[in-house]
C-alpha cells in the first residue's frame, strides 16, 4: 500500500505542471486573433510548439485583422525595339512616299508577267515603273512555287498560251528558276539536279517554253536569275541563265541579264548595294533568297529599257529647254530649211583666202642647203654666221654701204 501511495504522489507531481499550463491556456482571451493565431487571415489552433518555440512572423497589431492583399501583377518584359522603330541613338527610317498609280486607259497596252515568286517581284517593280503611265498596265500571273521541273504542278508552256489568249498582252516577261533545284522525273527515273540527264531534260523544257511563247507572235523578255546567298545555289543559277539565254536567242527574243546588279566587284552575293540611282539600299532579305522592295524596283530597272523599245515608248522632250528660234519638229518628222547656202570646199594645198599659202597649223617642209644650221656651225665648227651689213659686228673690209631703204627703216624706228 505504501508503495502504491508513493507512486500516486509521483504521478501527481509530474501532472501538476501540465494541468497548470492547461489552465493558463484556457485563460487566454480569443476575442481577437493574435499573430500566433492568424496566418494569411486564417485562424489556426495553438500548440505546445507555439508556446515554447514561437514562429518568426512580422510584428503586427493583435487587434487589427487585415484582409489578405492580392499579389502585385507581374511586369511583362517588352522586347527591345528595332533601330528602325526609333530606338535612341539609331536613325529613324524615313517613310517612303506612296507611288501614284493613275487610272489606265481603255486601250492601254498590257505587260504580262509569268514565273515564280521572283517573277512576282519584278511584276511589282514594273507596276511602280509604269504607275504614272495611263497607256501601260502590268498584269501579274505568276505562281510562286512553280518552275520548269514540276510540270505536273504547273505546266508553263500550256498555261502561257492560255494566259496570252486571255489577256492579249503586247509583251510577256518571264522570270523563273529559283524553285528548280530539285529532282526531276525523266521517263521512269528520278534524276538528281544538275546531273547530265537532268540538264538535258531541263534545257529541253526551257526551249519548249520559249517556242510556245514565240508561236503566239507576242514578243517576250526572259529575265535571268540573280545571285543567292548560298554559293552552291548561285553556281546553279549561272548554269540556268546559260540555258535561258540560249533558249531565248534561239526564239529570236531578248534575254535580260540582272546578275551584275546583285553582286559586288568580285562577283560575290551582296545583301545591300546601289539602287538604280546609285544610292546604297537593302536589296535582299535575311534568307538571301527573296528581294526587298528596292530589289524588286532594281529588277524592273533592267527590264525597263527593253520594254520601252518593244512598246515604242520614248522619253519626252522638254520644250522649255529648246530655244524658241529653232524649228520645232514633232517625233518622226524632220523639217529641212528650204534655202541652204552651199559652202565651196577649201583646198588643203592652196587656200589663198588670206594671202597665205598654208592652212593654220601647217608646217612647210624646209629644204636644207647645208647639213648644219648656223647654230650647229657655231657650236661644232666655231664658225659664226655672217653679220648683216652695217651691224656693229660686221667686220668686212672695206666696209660695205648700207642700203638706203634699210637706213630709213632704222632711223624711223629710233624716232619712235
Amino acid at each position: 500500500m505504501a508503495s502504491s501511495r508513493r507512486s500516486k504522489k509521483a504521478v501527481l507531481r509530474l501532472t501538476m505542471p501540465l494541468l497548470a499550463v492547461a489552465v493558463a491556456m484556457t485563460a487566454i482571451p480569443v476575442a481577437a486573433p493574435t499573430p500566433a493565431f492568424a496566418q494569411d487571415g486564417i485562424l489556426r489552433r495553438w500548440s505546445l510548439r507555439d508556446l515554447f518555440m514561437p514562429r518568426r512572423e512580422p510584428r503586427v497589431d493583435p487587434y487589427i485583422f487585415e484582409e489578405p492583399q492580392a499579389a502585385p501583377p507581374k511586369k511583362v518584359r517588352k522586347a527591345p525595339r528595332k533601330p528602325q522603330e526609333g530606338l535612341a541613338g539609331a536613325p529613324a527610317k524615313p517613310a517612303q512616299p506612296a507611288v501614284p498609280v493613275v487610272e489606265k486607259a481603255a486601250d492601254a497596252r498590257t505587260i504580262l508577267v509569268i514565273g515564280d515568286f521572283l517573277g512576282a517581284g519584278i511584276a511589282e517593280g514594273l507596276t511602280t515603273v509604269f504607275g504614272e503611265n495611263a497607256k501601260v498596265r502590268v498584269i501579274d500571273k505568276t505562281s510562286g512555287s512553280s518552275g520548269l521541273v514540276r510540270d505536273d504542278y504547273y505546266n508553263w508552256p500550256e498555261q502561257a498560251k492560255i494566259l496570252i489568249e486571255q489577256e492579249k498582252p503586247a509583251v510577256v516577261v518571264v522570270m523563273l528558276g529559283s524553285n528548280d533545284r530539285q529532282q526531276m522525273r525523266v521517263g521512269d527515273n528520278r534524276e538528281p539536279p544538275m546531273s547530265t540527264a537532268w540538264m538535258k531534260e531541263y534545257t529541253s523544257r526551257a526551249e519548249t517554253l520559249a517556242k510556245a511563247l514565240s508561236d503566239t507572235k507576242v514578243p517576250f523578255l526572259w529575265v535571268g536569275m540573280p545571285a543567292f546567298k548560298s554559293s552552291k545555289m548561285s553556281t546553279d543559277m549561272l548554269a540556268f541563265n546559260d540555258v535561258y539565254r540560249a533558249a531565248t536567242e534561239a526564239a529570236n527574243s531578248e534575254f535580260v541579264d540582272v546578275w551584275d546588279g546583285f553582286v559586288d566587284e568580285s562577283g560575290a552575293f551582296v545583301t545591300s548595294g546601289p539602287d538604280m540611282n546609285g544610292q546604297p539600299v537593302r536589296l535582299r532579305s535575311d534568307d538571301g533568297i527573296n528581294v526587298t522592295k528596292a530589289g524588286k524596283r532594281k529588277l524592273a530597272f533592267y527590264a525597263e529599257k527593253p520594254l520601252d523599245k518593244i512598246l515604242g515608248i520614248t522619253p519626252g522632250i522638254n520644250e522649255a529647254v529648246v530655244p524658241a528660234g529653232l524649228p520645232q519638229a514633232s517625233p518622226g518628222e524632220l523639217k529641212v530649211p528650204e534655202n541652204i547656202d552651199r559652202t565651196v570646199p577649201v583646198s588643203l594645198g592652196d587656200p589663198e583666202l588670206d594671202g597665205g599659202t598654208e592652212l593654220m597649223g601647217a608646217q612647210a617642209a624646209t629644204v636644207k642647203s647645208e647639213p648644219n644650221s648656223p647654230g650647229e656651225k657655231l657650236v661644232i665648227e666655231g664658225i659664226a654666221p655672217k653679220a648683216p651689213v652695217g651691224r656693229i659686228d660686221d667686220f668686212s673690209w672695206p666696209p660695205k654701204k648700207v642700203p638706203a631703204s634699210a637706213s630709213t627703216e632704222t632711223t624711223t624706228a629710233i624716232k619712235r
